[in-house]
Parts: structure tokens; C-alpha cells; sequence
């Protein structure tokens, strides 16, 4: 079998276990196809997924049932004010051993998991929301001078409400940019509520089955990385993220005028990555400058900070993004 050959073949398995994971899913969501998307997404890059919307649309139900697919360990973290960063990491107990002597211990706290809900994460202090930063960046948890790993895969899936509502405190930047995915979820639509209320009031329950491994997680994000970028695909997404620059060589008018900071390397690494799962879905081996357009808004809309002007006009990130992505070319001349 040919190189050629097998990478096809390879492909065409992760779309058929792919979407053995997204049809469980969805015998419990109803809609929302895209946000499922998204999240798996996140989770064959291997990246973290924020999810914002107002209460009761399913953002926790379907973290809760993606873990029930996954056969991984799941713990949630509901946040509030009061919640400290101990909570979450764990603390140093004192403990007594058999012979009487007191000794220090530290005992795990919730982060200690391969998939955690972080349900509300907006309704804790920006010192606890803190807390988060080294664990999602580098998979380790540094307590009392002792650094722990966490098992492999590791994603933190949060819930945020939007930030205008009672008792929410606006997430750090650096957290935000350790996002891979911001995901909107809108509300239902007519036939979609219809099907709610047939599932949920009829004292039916819906369990879905367990379909994937942590082991098999991992090779399908190996396969990912092995997908081929190509060099002008790559310079799109490299002068995509720098058009959000204000004042730099590729700013575009929209950036100028409405954006305060711009987006980090590690957009440009989410865009990428995110870009070879759209193309093994398609049943490509090779990104497609289509595909980068598919993962530009999930991937940039919380790297972006606007100015005072576009919140004074009511211009969302989202608007002034989408600007950008039309005005940038595919190529450029050399």
C-alpha cells in the first residue's frame, strides 16, 4: 500500500469513529450541530473549548454527555464567587499516620481529571479563574513546590453566561487566549423546542453509549498534526492573525479603527490545527484556504479586544472579524 494509500485509509477511519462520537452525542442534543462540531473540534486538537450563552440552552448538558462517550475520568467545578483557587487544585491536609506522627499531604482537587466542566466560569473571582492558567497551558498543577501531571488527554470544557449579565466577572485575557474554541449558543429554534419537550417531558431517558478511549483520542491528534499544510495556506492564516494588529504591516482599515489589541501566536496555531480536522472531515490529507474559513471566527473571536469606539458604536468582535476575513486576500504577490 502506498503512502498515498494509507493516509486515505487513515482518514477515512477518523471520519467514520468521528462521527460514531458525534451520533451519540446527538441522540441527546437536539440542534446545535455546529457547537458539537466545535467541541469536537477542540477535543481531536486537543485544545479547550468555552462555550457562552444565557442558562438553560444545554451548554452543560452536552459537556456532561460528551464525557459520558469519552471513557474518560469527569469531574465538574460549578464556580461562584466564593469559590477559592484551593477548591480547585487541591490543598495540603494534615494527616495522621499509624505510628501517631502528623504529616503534611496533599490531596487532589477536581482539576485532577482528563475532562473538567468548568460550568459558570464566569461567575468566579478573576483570582480563581487565575488558578486555571498553568493547568490549561502545560497540563501540571505546582502546589507547595511540587509539580503534578495530569493524565493524558486533558481538556477543560467551560460555560460561561454572557458577561452583561447579574454577578459575572469578565474572564483574564491570558485564560481567554488558552481557548481554543470560543463556541456562541443561540437559542432554540421551533422544531428544535418541539423535540426538547418530547424528550425531556415524556419520563423517557436517553443514555448514550461509550464509544471512544483516551488512548485513541491521542492517535486520532497525532493524525491531525500529520496533515499537510501548505505553505501559501499557511501564510493566509500567518496574515489573517497579523491583520488584527493594529497599526502593523498588514492592518486593514476595520483593525485601525476598531481594535485595541490583536491576536496572539497562538491563534494562528488554533487556526492551523483546527483548519487539518475540517480537511480529514472532508476526506482530505491537505488544508484548503476554506477550511481556514470555516475555524476563523470560533478561533479569533476571544483573542480580540475592542476599543472604546467600537463599543461606543455596538461593533462586536465578531463583525469587525468578519470584515477582516473578506478583506484579506487568499495570496499575495511576492
Amino acid at each position: 500500500m502506498s503512502v498515498a494509500e494509507t493516509m486515505e485509509k487513515r482518514a477515512r477511519q477518523f471520519v467514520e469513529r468521528y462521527r460514531a462520537v458525534y451520533e451519540q452525542i446527538a441522540r441527546v442534543i437536539v440542534g446545535h450541530d455546529e457547537i458539537i462540531h466545535g467541541v469536537l473540534t477542540s477535543l481531536f486538537v486537543g485544545g479547550h473549548c468555552l462555550l457562552e450563552g444565557v442558562p438553560g440552552l444545554g451548554k452543560t448538558l452536552l459537556v456532561r454527555t460528551l464525557a459520558k462517550v469519552l471513557n474518560l475520568d469527569f469531574s465538574r467545578i460549578q464556580f461562584t464567587p466564593d469559590l477559592m483557587p484551593a477548591d480547585i487544585l487541591g490543598t495540603n491536609m494534615v494527616m495522621e499516620t499509624p505510628d501517631g506522627r502528623r504529616i503534611f499531604e496533599f490531596q487532589k482537587g477536581p482539576i485532577f481529571t482528563q475532562i473538567c466542566l468548568a460550568d459558570e466560569i464566569n461567575r468566579a473571582t478573576p483570582k480563581t479563574q487565575s488558578a486555571m492558567l498553568e493547568t490549561m497551558q502545560e497540563g501540571t498543577v505546582t502546589a507547595a513546590g511540587t509539580r503534578f501531571e495530569l493524565k493524558k488527554p486533558f481538556f477543560v470544557m467551560a460555560t460561561q453566561n454572557p458577561i452583561e449579565q447579574e454577578g459575572t466577572y469578565p474572564l483574564p485575557e491570558a485564560q481567554l487566549d488558552r481557548f481554543l474554541f470560543k463556541l456562541i449558543v443561540g437559542y432554540s429554534n421551533r422544531e428544535q423546542l418541539t423535540a426538547i419537550i418530547d424528550r425531556t417531558t415524556r419520563g423517557e431517558t436517553i443514555e448514550p453509549s461509550k464509544v471512544m478511549d483516551g488512548p485513541e483520542i491521542l492517535q486520532w491528534q497525532a493524525l491531525v498534526r500529520e496533515v499537510i499544510l501548505a505553505k501559501h495556506v499557511q501564510d493566509y492564516i500567518v496574515r489573517l492573525v497579523l491583520a488584527t494588529h493594529p497599526e502593523g504591516q498588514f492592518a486593514q482599515g476595520p483593525t485601525n479603527k476598531y481594535l485595541r489589541w490583536g491576536a496572539s501566536p497562538r491563534a494562528a496555531q488554533a487556526l492551523a490545527l483546527t483548519a487539518k480536522v475540517r480537511a480529514l472531515l472532508d476526506g482530505r490529507y491537505n488544508v484548503s484556504f476554506e477550511d481556514v474559513r470555516r475555524v476563523y471566527l470560533p478561533a479569533m473571536r476571544h483573542r480580540v479586544i475592542v476599543n472604546f469606539e467600537a463599543q461606543a458604536e455596538g461593533i462586536p468582535s465578531d463583525q469587525v472579524l468578519l470584515e477582516l476575513l473578506e478583506n484579506v486576500p487568499e495570496k499575495v504577490e511576492e
